[in-house]
């Protein structure tokens, strides 16, 4: 499987913002739809946002729309995939993952390949 490197999780308060990052190697990735999901203790992962392989159009789960904001940067070498989450809240607790998806609009995982994710807390 393909490596994903992940960065940008932690513990935050409430109310507060976090930036997630994952890299992928832009030979494999360049021109694949990429999202981001996450998965809270004791629930089945779920989709957060995706975008198309520009970063041209995005999409995003009700429970975020609004706070939450995916962005992309291709280079010559990796794809570097952003998750800009304003005004947190408790319930968005979860290790958050990304991965392709197989439309920029589907909110469905496109591969098996999750990594380790990173860990996001929020405090109430």
């Amino acid at each position: 499987q393909v490596q994903l490197v992940y960065s940008g999780g932690g513990l935050v308060q409430a109310g507060g913002s976090l930036r997630l990052s994952c890299a992928a190697p832009a030979r494999t990735f360049r021109y694949y739809d990429m999202g981001w999901f996450r998965q809270a203790p004791g629930k089945e992962r779920e989709f957060v946002a995706s975008t198309n392989w520009s970063g041209a159009n995005s999409y995003y789960s009700d429970s975020v729309k609004g706070r939450f904001t995916i962005s992309r940067d291709n280079n010559d070498n990796m794809v570097n995939l952003y998750l800009q989450m304003n005004n947190l809240k408790p319930e968005d607790t979860a290790v958050y993952y990304c991965n392709t998806v197989t439309n920029w609009n589907s909110g469905v995982p496109g591969s098996d390949n999750w990594g380790q994710g990173t860990q996001v807390t929020v405090s109430s």
